[in-house]
């Protein structure tokens, strides 16, 4: 590969962020605040990021059609958003034409794309995380269920499945149903012990030097209040997370993301980008990875970003040229709580096409860093009306000097917008004030 061109100065930057959810208008806007940003590009984008990025729907997508145009507009910096592209080798093509690329090669992609392979690298650097067995055509599926019986099963599926590749049900049936189905798609499944505890997510910007821990956050993935319901890709999230205390932080810094950062830094290639790091944090404080992302979270990007209080773009632009400088990066000591309005019918059947009134009232007013709308799945009808198309169709975000005070403000901004048929949580954030 041709090593990656890294510039002193990066006054006129142009960044180029692969995506179209609420993730990618959240990495722009990050970047939009950044005086060594002159241009954002995003491909294909929302009607979100087309306010402060130029949007291409390109005619060649495939990832050699993406490297073509990042190499036609001379950019300073390629951020890819969700996982697949990466998986697929989008850093690795980057990187052999000499683009910058905030995303890891495909082959420590696999952290996400397998969870197989994710679980034998944890294995490898001595990170703690559940037991599991590997179960193919020829396995014992009953003396498996029998072993880790006492508790609801978990068995994820050993491929990308965006966010429907894991069950978790104390229903024998369900749980063989689902694991010979996956074994017939897939070749195997892992069932694995269930982990009891809080959850919660570090997000840890990395390259082969040095490493940034993130705060940590907390993501509602239950449909309904009180974390009931069908599993989602996260309908709200809060950052800190005060489950993650300075005890806990240690644990999880010494026992996790120290081994990882050095078992990925030692590759051929290093890891370049942010290893996301799904928690659970038992009654003794104990933390264990449920599983890693390759990629920043939807929605803990968009309350995890804006508390940081030095230039985005210079921290990921680092990560991506191995000049990661941790002393350069500084956070806000403010909380972020944001909640998902989602369609009609979401996460199962979404309904789409719908105008999501007040939004463009709410887009003009908006103040970044106090409160703002996180654009997802929204676009423009042939006559310019904002309408929603995807399941999540935008978060309504905010940031104040107390959690608290921030959700006031989300669930106002959001009450100002009507959506027919949709609906979201009213209890984003309950798990940090149940203790008071």
């Amino acid at each position: 590969m041709r090593r990656v061109r890294a510039s002193s100065t990066m006054d006129g930057a142009t960044v180029v962020v692969v995506g179209s959810g609420g993730r990618e208008h959240a990495l722009c806007l990050a970047l939009s605040q950044s005086p060594l940003v002159a241009a954002i590009h995003c491909l294909p984008g929302n009607a979100g990021t087309s306010r402060i990025a130029t949007n291409h729907r390109l005619e060649d997508a495939s990832n050699s059609g993406i490297v073509s145009y990042c190499s036609s507009v001379e950019a300073s910096l390629i951020i890819v958003g969700p996982e697949a592209p990466l998986c697929e080798g989008l850093a690795d093509m980057c990187a052999n034409a000499g683009l910058p690329c905030f995303g890891p090669v495909a082959a420590l992609a696999h952290l996400e794309g397998s969870k197989l392979h994710a679980k034998k690298t944890m294995e490898e650097a001595g990170v703690p995380t559940a037991d599991y067995i590997e179960l193919n055509g020829q396995s014992d599926v009953e003396a498996a269920l029998d072993k880790f019986g006492s508790n609801p099963w978990v068995i994820k599926r050993d491929v990308l499945a965006g966010g429907k590749g894991v069950v978790v049900t104390s229903d024998r049936d369900e749980a063989r149903e689902f694991i010979s189905s996956s074994i017939e798609s897939d070749g195997l499944v892992l069932l694995e012990a269930f982990l009891p505890g809080e959850e919660a997510s570090m997000l840890v910007v990395m390259d082969g030097q040095s490493y940034v821990t993130l705060p940590a956050s907390q993501d509602h993935k239950r449909a309904f209040d009180g974390d009931l319901g069908p599993n989602t890709g996260g309908m709200g999230a809060y950052c800190p997370a005060p489950v993650v205390n300075s005890s806990v932080y240690d644990k999880i810094l010494n026992r996790i993301v120290i081994p990882m950062h050095e078992h990925l830094s030692n590759k051929t290639t290093p890891y370049r980008g942010v290893l996301f790091i799904g928690l659970m944090i038992d009654q003794h404080d104990d933390p264990y990875v449920v599983e890693f992302n390759v990629r920043f979270g939807d929605p803990e990007c968009q309350v995890t970003l804006p508390l940081i209080a030095s230039d985005v773009f210079q921290m990921l632009f680092g990560a991506a040229t191995d000049t990661l400088d941790p002393s350069a990066v500084d956070f806000d000591s403010s909380s972020a709580l944001t909640v998902v309005l989602a369609s009609e019918g979401y996460p199962a059947r979404p309904i789409k096409g719908r105008i999501v009134h007040g939004l463009q009232e709410a887009l003009n007013d908006q103040s970044y860093r106090q409160i703002w709308v996180n654009v997802a799945g929204v676009s423009k009808d042939d006559s310019g009306a904002l309408v929603s198309s995807g399941g999540r169709v935008l978060s309504c975000t905010a940031m104040a000097g107390s959690l608290k005070d921030a959700q006031v403000s989300a669930y106002q901004l959001l009450n100002e917008l009507e959506l027919e048929g949709s609906h979201f949580r009213t209890d984003i954030g309950f798990r940090a004030f149940s203790g008071e």
